[in-house]
């Protein structure tokens, strides 16, 4: 059974951010996700969530100063202190949300770092989040992003990502797939997904080009859901695009992909 999770960074922005969460479950959405909740109290999250019976199903950790283009901080090799005091901030907030996974954007690669420092910088933060994580019973997910949109980006295929969780050695450390950032960095979507499944704990969805709703692109999602059923995919999918004429005008891709 297909679980959409509404993209409250992505959807809904026509409202302020406390108000997407009512429109969210008035949609029909029951879980939302958004990139970060550590400009507002946890508790009026909570609140919010509670109010509309809605799941958190993810957010990201800190990943730096986003409003100077920093994309993450997980690859660089002088702000390892940083990176872990971020681990603690996303745990606390994961406590009071209740959210069951973090993805980690791991970042551009900086301009100081060669890219086997990067390599081995990533690894070992990824292994310190991942622990910490587990202590808490957390999942902590890595997602590859297309260099496209983010150029530089340090992690931007699903090998890359496979070979980085076998270099940690954690068990505790899966992907995030995103559909409209694997469509543009390898296709090859449902074979790529078919293989990695095990691997695979939260995939994210945008039609290409434009990162518009299903239905206005190449992407066929009608298949890529029936794929997912028939593969017993039990976790959630993320609406992470933009709204092409307005969230709600958009909304009834839905019914035409019969979600």
């Amino acid at each position: 059974m297909t679980k959409l999770a509404a993209n409250l960074t992505m959807l809904f922005n026509e409202l302020a951010f406390m108000e997407r969460f009512e429109a969210a479950a008035r949609a029909g959405f029951r879980g939302v996700e958004f990139l970060f909740p550590y400009a507002f109290h946890a508790d009026q999250i909570a609140d919010k969530l509670n109010l509309y019976q809605l799941d958190l199903v993810l957010h990201n950790l800190p990943a730096g100063k986003w409003e100077a283009g920093e994309r993450g901080i997980a690859c660089h090799p002088d702000r390892v202190g940083e990176f872990q005091d971020g681990v603690g901030e996303a745990i606390k907030s994961a406590r009071i949300l209740g959210v069951k996974q973090l993805n980690c954007l791991v970042g551009i690669q900086p301009q100081n770092a060669s890219r086997e420092q990067a390599q081995q910088t990533l690894v070992d933060n990824l292994r310190f989040a991942a622990e910490k994580l587990k202590d808490e019973g957390l999942k902590l997910l890595v997602e590859p992003i297309n260099t496209f949109d983010i150029p530089g980006f340090f992690l931007s295929g699903t090998g890359q990502a496979v070979e980085l969780i076998r270099a940690t050695g954690s068990d505790n450390l899966f992907v995030q797939y995103d559909i409209y950032h694997m469509q543009r960095m390898e296709g090859e979507i449902a074979n790529t997904i078919r293989a990695n499944l095990p691997l695979i704990k939260h995939i994210q969805l945008a039609d290409n080009p434009g990162r518009f709703e299903p239905g206005t692109g190449e992407i066929n999602y009608r298949y890529l859901f029936k794929l997912l059923d028939e593969l017993n995919y039990e976790g959630w999918i993320g609406c992470e695009y933009k709204p092409k004429d307005g969230t709600l005008a958009g909304l009834g891709w839905r019914e035409a992909h019969g979600i």
